[in-house]
């Protein structure tokens, strides 16, 4: 018999989750890279990359609404597609995501303490993988406040760029430097701070009434991060120029500076580690379950998925996804991991919107935005930097031939003499 997991987060919980792991340190470092990209077409990049957002986080919605189980796009892509592409979905996101966490405690060292921000990353990860072993719950108390700080840290933000006098809106309206590429490869760039919204999805196995909470609290938690996160984009670009943010290594510190507040810059560092802590926190929770839906069908060591009998958590994936990220974090510079991660994710949502395809009920407006978000995920992935590209396809194929080479081993593909796993849809 498989143990499944407590189901404790309602609504509210869950747009916590998904605010959390969307208003992380992509906020505050992915608008630098996206104008040095796009140029004064950073706008029309945001604006592309939350319209494929919203394509993705419907078909997610709607598939975990029918699979409500741990494990996100991997269990989608099994169901609906066949196994080798739910396994391919899988260790895009396990593998890519885990070098995120990395990279998001090392933010958290690099803005709390630079001269040791090994050492503050793997106490990071110590930390919230205690909390995350606690059990969802308290998990998802802390990151209210997290994102309660961020919010806050964020509004500072806005109020004290478009209130000064530097402030000039003359300076959001695209020129002659934005190109159709570069909005394409910014749109790319930006996808990975909205890329959180999937840990509603992740977490289904543990979310009450899940057919109703997961498809009202993916919309909602991605619409106020859009709000948001076009708020600051307007704000910062009025400041300083899209070529002021191309040059800037931590806009929301330079615009809150050029505006001449300088006491939130600060406040701007601590709000952005505070952030980072937040993804952090929501990745490794993404991350564990994943590797426990892989585990329980046997990609990954099946001692994985193994559930608490207290916490009601998969402590053993928890604990491992927690070392893995630590000896990584203490021994590697991953900062510059943000176009490796958006390639990784954008296959995982390519995946889920083509399982979101072959879903009946309501075809035509499912299909519509599955062919959408399919077809926007394969752009976007493909238009990234050419380094990002070929790390993330030498990934996939690893992983491929370790699939190919299991199958082999074992005589088949998938789920032949495996148990039954909780939330298969009929």
């Amino acid at each position: 018999m498989v143990r499944t997991l407590r189901r404790s987060l309602g609504l509210f919980d869950a747009v916590m989750v998904g605010l959390g792991a969307m208003l992380g340190a992509g906020v505050f470092a992915a608008l630098g890279p996206a104008a040095r990209a796009a140029g004064s077409g950073l706008l029309l990049g945001l604006a592309l990359a939350a319209a494929v957002a919203y394509c993705n986080a419907m078909a997610s919605a709607r598939l975990a609404a029918r699979y409500p189980a741990s494990g996100g796009t991997y269990v989608y892509g099994r169901e609906r597609l066949g196994p080798f592409w739910g396994y391919l979905a899988g260790w895009a996101f396990v593998v890519g995501k885990t070098a995120s966490c990395a990279a998001m405690a090392l933010t958290v060292g690099v803005y709390l303490w630079p001269g040791q921000a090994h050492s503050v990353a793997v106490a990071a990860v110590v930390v919230l993988t205690a909390v995350n072993y606690g059990g969802v719950q308290k998990s998802a108390w802390v990151t209210r406040w997290i994102v309660a700080v961020v919010l806050a840290v964020l509004a500072a933000v806005v109020v004290a760029s478009l209130g000064s006098e530097a402030a000039d809106l003359g300076r959001l309206g695209p020129g002659r430097d934005a190109s159709v590429g570069g909005v394409v490869q910014a749109a790319g760039l930006l996808f990975f701070a909205f890329a959180g919204y999937a840990r509603i999805a992740t977490l289904g196995e543990e979310v009450r009434d899940p057919g109703r909470t997961i498809p009202r609290a993916v919309p909602v938690a991605l619409g106020i991060v859009l709000v948001v996160y076009a708020c600051v984009a307007v704000s910062v670009l009025s400041v300083l120029g899209a070529g002021g943010v191309a040059g800037s290594s931590a806009p929301l510190a330079d615009a809150v500076r050029a505006a001449g507040a300088d006491g939130l810059v600060p406040v701007v560092r601590v709000g952005a580690a505070v952030a980072a802590l937040g993804a952090l926190l929501a990745l490794v929770l993404g991350v564990s379950r994943t590797a426990l839906a892989m585990a329980r069908d046997g990609h990954l060591p099946r001692g994985l998925a193994a559930v608490h009998p207290r916490f009601g958590v998969p402590h053993r994936a928890e604990l491992v996804v927690g070392a893995v990220v630590a000896v990584v974090a203490a021994t590697a510079d991953l900062r510059e991991a943000i176009g490796f991660s958006s390639f990784g994710v954008l296959v995982y949502y390519a995946i889920a919107n083509a399982s979101a395809w072959t879903l009946s009920a309501g075809a035509s407006r499912v299909r519509l935005l599955a062919a959408g978000g399919l077809a926007g995920c394969l752009v976007l992935a493909f238009s990234l930097p050419l380094g990002s590209v070929l790390a993330g396809a030498a990934v996939l194929a690893v992983g491929a031939v370790l699939y190919a080479g299991r199958a082999g081993v074992d005589g088949r593909s998938g789920r032949a003499g495996q148990p039954e796993r909780p939330g298969r849809g009929r």
